[in-house]
């Protein structure tokens, strides 16, 4: 009895205990995203005639919006039409969304047609490939380039074919790296731009193959020293280009297009971005360097000296680009060189 007088006692305690516990709070309902409707006009850059009208385009604040092909026309792919606020401005990048553009609910853009389009990996492989055969062809001096009896002859000086194998190298790596390494954030190039990229290209690499393999070739100055310094800066610099290319590749993550800051790694080679902010295009512009004091050949000084002008402009503009987005970017940077541009 007294058992039976215990168990219900704990039972109605249990009851009690249940209804004192307090009772957890019904969530409030969320809120209901607020929407926001345009109206897009889209207009001819040249003509000015009106394209399209998207009446009621409804964006919420939370989400964004990409803007639909002009054309269904194949002729009329996505990456071949462009966007702009104003003719004069340049052109909307693809990952702008409409409601942090500065329009008011009524936006008018001006399309132009961009031409005809070839991946950047495509014109990369393109500009590689053909210095990397051009000049083959003036190494094994293949008939009509030189007189007909040094035809597939092969050069006795030593120099003429370590030049050749550090060339190769050069673009056969640009070509692997293009393949494996690069993840590039542009999509496409206009198709006219690859014969002015190749043309040059090509026809440096044929000037330059043209004297180093010429059977009256003349070694440098300061023989197997020179060459040696200058394969030393080569090899050293190909090796700090690479480093920086991988360094700049884990930075990002497939198909991301968001910017970070990069810095030096565990990598010793990495450790010149404490300097500057491009140093794929310092290694570059060393190897260049290095190539010119082993060949001692004016064509390679000269495409030496083009390559420093043009990668400096690129150089100045990423790193203008890195100020503009990060304001807490390292001060002590230069562009390409250390403490002077």
């Amino acid at each position: 009895m007294d058992v039976l007088a215990l168990e219900a006692k704990n039972v109605n305690g249990a009851e009690a205990e249940k209804k004192s516990a307090p009772r957890p709070k019904p969530k409030a309902p969320k809120k209901a995203k607020r929407i926001v409707y345009f109206e897009v006009e889209i207009v001819d850059l040249k003509t000015k005639e009106k394209l399209l009208l998207l009446d009621k385009v409804s964006v919420r604040m939370t989400e964004g919006v990409k803007f639909p092909p002009i054309s269904t026309d194949p002729k009329w792919y996505p990456a071949r039409q462009s966007l702009r606020l104003d003719p004069s401005m340049s052109c909307l990048r693809d990952e702008e969304v409409l409601q942090t553009l500065p329009v008011g609910t009524t936006a008018s853009f001006y399309f132009s047609d961009l031409g005809p389009q070839l991946t950047w990996g495509t014109v990369f492989l393109t500009e590689c490939a053909g210095p990397l055969i051009i000049y083959l062809m003036f190494y094994f001096r293949l008939p009509f380039i030189y007189s007909p009896k040094y035809d597939f002859t092969s050069s006795k000086h030593w120099v003429v074919h370590l030049a050749c194998i550090c060339h190769s190298f050069h673009y056969i790596k640009r070509i692997l790296e293009t393949l494996f390494v690069h993840r590039i954030s542009h999509g496409t190039m206009p198709l006219r731009n690859i014969f002015k990229n190749c043309g040059y290209y090509w026809c440096t690499a044929a000037w330059m193959a043209y004297y180093i393999n010429h059977p009256l070739y003349t070694t440098p100055y300061y023989g197997q020293q020179q060459v040696n310094i200058g394969l030393y800066i080569f090899l050293f610099c190909q090796v700090g280009n690479f480093s920086i290319h991988v360094a700049l590749r884990n930075l990002k993550s497939p198909g991301s297009k968001t910017k970070k800051i990069p810095y030096p790694t565990k990598n010793p080679f990495t450790w010149i971005f404490w300097l500057v902010s491009c140093p794929n295009y310092t290694y570059e512009l060393g190897s260049w360097i290095g190539f010119t004091v082993m060949t001692q050949c004016v064509p390679v000084a000269f495409f030496t000296l083009v390559a420093f002008i043009q990668m400096s402009v690129w150089a100045k503009g990423k790193h203008r680009s890195y100020l503009k987005e990060f304001r807490d970017y390292p001060t002590l940077r230069s562009s390409i060189l250390p403490f002077i541009l």
